[in-house]
C-alpha cells in the first residue's frame, strides 16, 4: 500500500507538536482555570458591564483549548484506523482515511493561521474603503472591480457585509464605497488589504485600444466600540467640599457646599459650586467628569485609529502593494512578498487568501 497516508499522518503529527509549543498550551489552560475561578467568585456580576472583557478572554481561550484537543483527538483517531487499515489491507478504509488525515492538515492550517490573529483588534469587524485614484472612469472602474472582489471574498466566509457608504462614478463605476466585514478576525485578516493596488489592462473605455494603467486604495479599519463604558471606582476619586467663591447669597457663604472631585488614576480635576446644595453640586461634578473621563477613553481610540491610518500610502505609481495585470500576459503580483499568482479571473473572484496567508505568515516569521 501506499506510504503517503503515513507520511501525511507524520506531518500532521509534527505540526501538532509546533503549534502545541508555539501556543503554551500548559500556560493558556491555566490562564482559562484563573478566569472561570473569578467569574464563580460572588459578586462577579453584579456589574455587567465590567464583566465583558473577560468574558471575551475566555472564549477566545475556551475556542483555542477546545480546537487543539479536538485536532489532537481526531489525529490519534486517524492514526489507529490508518493502522486498522494497514493490517486488514482495506483499500476503501484506506482511502477513507487518507482523506481524513488530508482534512486534519487543513484544518490545522487554518488554526495555525488563527493563532497569529493575536493584535488587540484583530477578532474585530473590519470597516473597508476603497477610494479610486486619479483618472475619471478607469480609475473609478477599477475601484468597483476590487469591491466586486472583495464582496465574494466576504460572501466565501460566510462573513456579513453592510454597505456604509457609496459613491457612484461619474459615467461608470465608483469614486468611493465604505461597508464593514463583519465576522471572527475579519479585521486579522483584511489589514493586510492596506494600501494601493494597481491595474494593467487595455482600455475598455478608450477607442485606441491602448495599454492603461490605474490606481485605487484600500484601507481597512478595525470596528471598534462605540459603546464607551465610564465606570468610576469611589476609591479613585477624590473628593473636597469647600464655600463657594464669588455671588451666592447667605447660603453660600455660611455653608461649605461647591465640591471639587479629583480622578486620581487620570488627575482629571473638576468642581462645581453653581448650585445651594453640595448633594446637588456632587452630582453635577460627577456628570462633568465622566463626560471627561469618556472624552479622553473616545480620543485614545482616535490616537489608535490615527496609528493605523498614518501608514496609508498616497494612491500612485511606486507605492503599490499588488498589480494586477491583465495585458500583454495575466498575472497578479503581490510586491510585498513576491508572491505571482497566474489566475487572475479567481483573483478578482475573491480568491485572495493565497496573497492574505503569505503576508500574516511573512509579518509572523
Amino acid at each position: 500500500m501506499s506510504t503517503e497516508p503515513k507520511q501525511l499522518l507524520k506531518e500532521n503529527q509534527q505540526k501538532l507538536a509546533q503549534l502545541k509549543e508555539y501556543l503554551d498550551l500548559a500556560s493558556q489552560e491555566e490562564r482559562l482555570q484563573e478566569i472561570e475561578a473569578e467569574i464563580a467568585r460572588d459578586g462577579f456580576w453584579d456589574n455587567p458591564d465590567g464583566t465583558t472583557a473577560i468574558l471575551k478572554e475566555r472564549t477566545i481561550l475556551s475556542t483555542r483549548i477546545d480546537t487543539f484537543h479536538t485536532l489532537e483527538k481526531d489525529i490519534e483517531e486517524a492514526g489507529i484506523m490508518l493502522e486498522l487499515a494497514i493490517e486488514e489491507a482495506d483499500a476503501d478504509t484506506l482511502a477513507e482515511v487518507t482523506g481524513q488525515i488530508r482534512g486534519l492538515g487543513r484544518r490545522m492550517h487554518q488554526f495555525s493561521l488563527n493563532m497569529m490573529l493575536d493584535g488587540d483588534d484583530d477578532q474585530n469587524n473590519a470597516i473597508i474603503s476603497i477610494n479610486a485614484g486619479a483618472g475619471g472612469t478607469e480609475a473609478q472602474d477599477w475601484a468597483e472591480m476590487l469591491f466586486r472582489m472583495y464582496m465574494r471574498w466576504v460572501e466565501s466566509k460566510k462573513f456579513k457585509a453592510s454597505i456604509v457608504d457609496f459613491q457612484p462614478g461619474d459615467e461608470a463605476g465608483i469614486k468611493s464605497v465604505t461597508f464593514t466585514a463583519s465576522g471572527a478576525f475579519a479585521y486579522g485578516y483584511l489589514k493586510s488589504e492596506s494600501g494601493v493596488h494597481r491595474l494593467v489592462r487595455i482600455s475598455p473605455f478608450n477607442a485606441s485600444g491602448k495599454r492603461h494603467t490605474s490606481f485605487a486604495s484600500v484601507f481597512v479599519y478595525p470596528e471598534l466600540d462605540n459603546e464607551i463604558e465610564i465606570d468610576v471606582d469611589d476609591k479613585d476619586l477624590r473628593i473636597d467640599v469647600f464655600r463657594a467663591s464669588g455671588a451666592g447669597g447667605q447660603h453660600v457663604n455660611k455653608t461649605s457646599s461647591a465640591v471639587r472631585i479629583t480622578h486620581l488614576p487620570t488627575g482629571i480635576v473638576v468642581q462645581c459650586q453653581q448650585e445651594k446644595s453640595q448633594h446637588r453640586n456632587k452630582d453635577m461634578a460627577m456628570k462633568v467628569l465622566k463626560a471627561r473621563l469618556y472624552e479622553a477613553e473616545k480620543r485614545k481610540q482616535d490616537e489608535r485609529l490615527q496609528e493605523i491610518h498614518d501608514g496609508k500610502d498616497d494612491i500612485a505609481w511606486g507605492s503599490q502593494i499588488r498589480s494586477y495585470v491583465l495585458h500583454p500576459y495575466q498575472m497578479v503580483k503581490d510586491h510585498r512578498i513576491g508572491l505571482d499568482v497566474g489566475n487572475v479571473n479567481s483573483v478578482l473572484d475573491g480568491d485572495i487568501d493565497v496573497f492574505i496567508e503569505g503576508v500574516l505568515l511573512s509579518r509572523k516569521s
